[in-house]
């Protein structure tokens, strides 16, 4: 166990830096109509699921040499339509999340600015520099944004502990249980199961841990186990901290403002005063945002550049730039405020190539290759489970927007 701790550790903090970002910041606003306890419960059931499904995928990955990527094992598996339908999957979930992180971040880089400045600027001003800013950074080279989301996500650690810890210190036990309320209603689940399913998407770690880590599948599953631990421990943390302080009956005014990121934290400030835990919780949710801006700015950047077969010159990752951000940018000076349902569109999608495409890849891969080696927990049951799964996702987003998501104004 000595001699893999490194591999472990690293293994564990890549799943986890990459399922932790700016989509946690979500989960107490979509969670407002079912509150504290069926957060909860969706919490477990979403990290149980999207932990097995990427078992799956580990199982499936292992018959192939380290470094093929998850399209190849989709192309040899599956074929070319499920190929082409899991790219696009993929594509439609950066771009939408790049769009969230656009909104997001100038929602909350506005009510950072307000008390320097006297007045908050503008919001589509605040969204543009914002998104300016971190897509330069994609735009000069990928070693930029390596080092700067290593600070970035430091900064977002210690923000996170230092605010989260503050906020719980200040839990009321009436706010936590709405005593003064429903207490939250379970048909609320349905619209916020996939908003959970987005919160821990890592699936494309997989190969990447194969690629580092080699076949080891005892290794790459501990990281698997401890890194999605991490993050589900980190969600409850920040769902207590936020469902404890304000009042369930604010949501209400939250969502109706927007449900952006910067009307959350002003919820926030109202129940905390505006000292130090303000600022830390605005500077964790700024860094949170950045941090996954630059994450999936740079994969959707460098799948966008493959696909267009742009080269790597200042001109070619100009073209690439624009093919990459502009829409999302464009979507974010027309729509400042969809980040709630950007999170919740982007968890339809996800759903298709990190629990649907995973359970098929594991059926045509046993069919394959039979059981040999290692084998994801859940046997026989294990692929209806993720079927079941991931088609509920989809039916569950779409009876939230056709019916439950006017009971949230």
């Amino acid at each position: 166990m000595n001699s893999r701790f490194p591999a472990v550790l690293g293994g564990t903090m890549l799943v986890a830096g990459t399922a932790i970002g700016a989509g946690m910041l979500a989960l107490p606003m979509i969670s407002a109509g079912m509150w504290f306890f069926w957060s909860v419960a969706l919490l477990l059931v979403s990290w149980f699921c999207m932990l097995r499904s990427s078992q799956a995928l580990l199982e499936i990955n292992l018959h192939f040499e380290p470094g093929n990527s998850f399209h190849t094992l989709v192309r040899e598996l599956l074929g070319p339509f499920w190929s082409a339908l899991n790219g696009l999957a993929v594509a439609f979930v950066l771009y939408t999340l790049v769009y969230a992180y656009v909104s997001g971040g100038g929602s909350v880089l506005r009510q950072g600015l307000a008390p320097v400045l006297g007045s908050a600027p503008p919001r589509l001003l605040a969204s543009l520099i914002f998104a300016l800013l971190l897509a330069a950074c994609v735009w000069w080279s990928s070693r930029v944004v390596d080092r700067l989301s290593v600070l970035l996500m430091g900064g977002m650690a210690l923000s996170f502990l230092l605010s989260v810890s503050e906020m719980i210190t200040r839990i009321r036990p009436a706010t936590l249980l709405d005593l003064h309320g429903s207490g939250g209603q379970m048909i609320f689940v349905w619209g916020a199961v996939s908003t959970y399913l987005t919160s821990f998407c890592f699936h494309s770690s997989v190969p990447s841990l194969v690629k580092y880590l080699g076949k080891e599948p005892r290794t790459i599953n501990a990281c698997l186990r401890y890194g999605t631990l991490i993050a589900l421990s980190c969600y409850l943390l920040w769902i207590l901290a936020a469902d404890g302080t304000i009042p369930r009956e604010q949501f209400k005014a939250v969502i109706a403002a927007g449900g952006n990121v910067g009307d959350l934290v002003a919820a926030a400030g109202n129940n905390l005063g505006s000292g130090l835990t303000l600022r830390l919780l605005e500077a964790f949710s700024l860094l949170a945002v950045a941090t996954s801006f630059l994450g999936a700015g740079l994969g959707l950047f460098d799948y966008m550049a493959d696909l267009c077969n742009f080269d790597d010159s200042r001109l070619g990752r100009t073209k690439t730039l624009l093919i990459t951000f502009a829409p999302p940018m464009f979507c974010g000076l027309i729509w400042p405020d969809g980040f709630l349902p950007a999170i919740g569109w982007a968890g339809l999608a996800a759903s298709v190539w990190s629990v649907l495409v995973p359970a098929l890849l594991l059926r045509a891969g046993r069919r394959r290759f039979g059981r040999r080696g290692y084998s994801a927990p859940g046997g026989r049951t294990l692929t209806p489970m993720l079927l079941l799964y991931g088609v509920l996702v989809a039916l569950c987003h779409t009876l939230f927007v056709l019916h439950l998501l006017p009971m949230y104004r």
